[in-house]
């Protein structure tokens, strides 16, 4: 026999009721939070990093990141601004890898190819900062770190000492792809008032 209390007495229990509250609180903040966190594309994360870091390069100081002693140009006399600096890049790859937005990002590993816009000046003429470059997300403006032989070192070791061995081979033979390429040479050309 089944008693009238013992079955329908569980739902009268208030230790029930602080137990189905808590499950649904529980429930509740677990959905608030996986959808408040927003997770980007990974195609469209990759453009994000890719547009961080042509900027970044674009506005920091050409001594950040240029290589084999080359120096920028200084404003001729007379004139307000320094030449622009117009960069095309490749991302190679950033961590962490599973990185779900730009704010996410730490490290972006990179290739940079950037021309100082002189005035008249064509594409062959202009000085250029170019070559492999580490993006240090976590301040603000990012750091540019570039690779560059010492006299002790060669670019080859320089490059594979600070270059995760997954995006080694990729600096030392790729530079920006075709479609890159063409949008830098557009950007400079405008810059450059050709």
């Amino acid at each position: 026999m089944i008693s009238r209390v013992g079955v329908g007495g569980w739902y009268r229990s208030v230790f029930v009721w602080i137990e189905v509250c808590l499950l649904a609180a529980s429930l509740g903040v677990a959905a608030l939070v996986t959808s408040t966190t927003p997770r980007t594309d990974p195609a469209v994360l990759r453009q994000e990093i890719l547009t961080r870091m042509r900027t970044t390069l674009e506005q920091a100081d050409p001594k950040d990141h240029q290589h084999a002693g080359h120096t920028a140009p200084q404003a001729p006399a007379g004139d307000q601004a320094p030449p622009a600096i117009v960069c095309g890049v490749h991302v190679y790859g950033y961590e962490p890898t599973g990185a779900a937005t730009l704010a996410d990002v730490e490290t972006v590993y990179g290739f940079h190819l950037c021309g100082v816009a002189e005035q008249k000046r064509h594409w062959d003429g202009a000085v250029k900062l170019v070559g492999p470059v580490i993006m240090d997300m976590t301040t603000q403006p990012p750091g540019i770190q570039v690779v560059e032989a010492t006299a002790d070192v060669r670019f080859v070791d320089r490059l594979r000492e600070m270059f995760p061995d997954k995006y080694e081979e990729l600096a030392l033979r790729e530079a920006l792809p075709a479609s890159e390429m063409a949008d830098l040479r557009r950007r400079y050309d405008a810059a450059a008032g050709l």
